[in-house]
């Protein structure tokens, strides 16, 4: 048990290293260029093809980093669930998830592809993006969607494995870890929501999505690292 105990800790902290530069590079840096692209009207943060294509590496880049680090989220569960059987749901969301991103990495390489055409319809209609998106490239539009639907799903697997990681292992850290990403994957989902049901303040709380895709995966690190210590002391 010990031993299960002591490769899940360490695979989660991998998982979490993982996380922490998938969520600079594929969240934390495009919302950063964006915001900056308000204030910069004719420099290279306007919403132009050079931006689009610079976000879809970078969201290409995350996304293949987020799926390591959903794999090894998933190897840590199902090192956990020898021991808990608690654990399948949540590997099983992992799994789910990984197959969401690689549909995402798909969806961004089509859309950098075709930029060009996209963004002369967006500037048109800015509001339409997602028309423009399932005109101009179906495929990457309709691919993107579910993508980010399986990568939502992966995402409430991690926030259940780390939770019941982190009442395994007593660690409040890890239990932080999984209600910051809780909350994120909620704040995620603002946009989508706003497009039905007007939402005041929607641009301040994705202000707060950078903060979150941080501190999410350093607290779970912080977390596992003194379970791993523990556990290897033990063996």
């Amino acid at each position: 048990m010990v031993v299960q105990d002591e490769k899940g800790a360490f695979r989660m902290a991998l998982g979490a290293w993982l996380g922490l530069f998938a969520g600079v590079i594929a969240v934390a840096l495009p919302l950063v260029a964006i915001f900056l692209s308000t204030y910069d009207s004719g420099g290279f943060f306007s919403f132009g093809t050079p931006f689009v294509q610079t976000s879809s590496a970078l969201v290409l880049a995350g996304a293949i980093l987020y799926i390591l680090s959903l794999f090894l989220y998933r190897v840590a569960f199902v090192a956990l669930r020898k021991v808990d059987s608690d654990f399948s749901l949540a590997s099983f969301l992992c799994l789910l998830g990984s197959v969401g991103f690689l549909l995402i990495i798909i969806s961004a390489a089509v859309l950098a592809g075709s930029s060009t055409s996209v963004l002369q319809c967006v500037h048109g209609e800015p509001s339409h993006a997602l028309s423009c998106l399932q005109s101009g490239q179906p495929l990457g539009a309709y691919t993107g969607i579910l993508g980010f639907v399986f990568a939502w799903m992966g995402g409430l697997g991690v926030v259940l494995g780390l939770s019941l990681a982190g009442r395994r292992f007593d660690e409040p850290m890890i239990d932080l870890g999984a209600f910051f990403y809780l909350i994120f994957l909620f704040l995620v989902l603002a946009p989508f929501v706003a497009m039905a049901v007007p939402l005041p303040g929607i641009v301040f709380l994705l202000l707060v999505v950078p903060i979150l895709v941080v501190a999410a995966p350093l607290l779970i690190l912080l977390g596992a690292l003194p379970t791993v210590r523990v556990h290897a002391r033990a063996i």
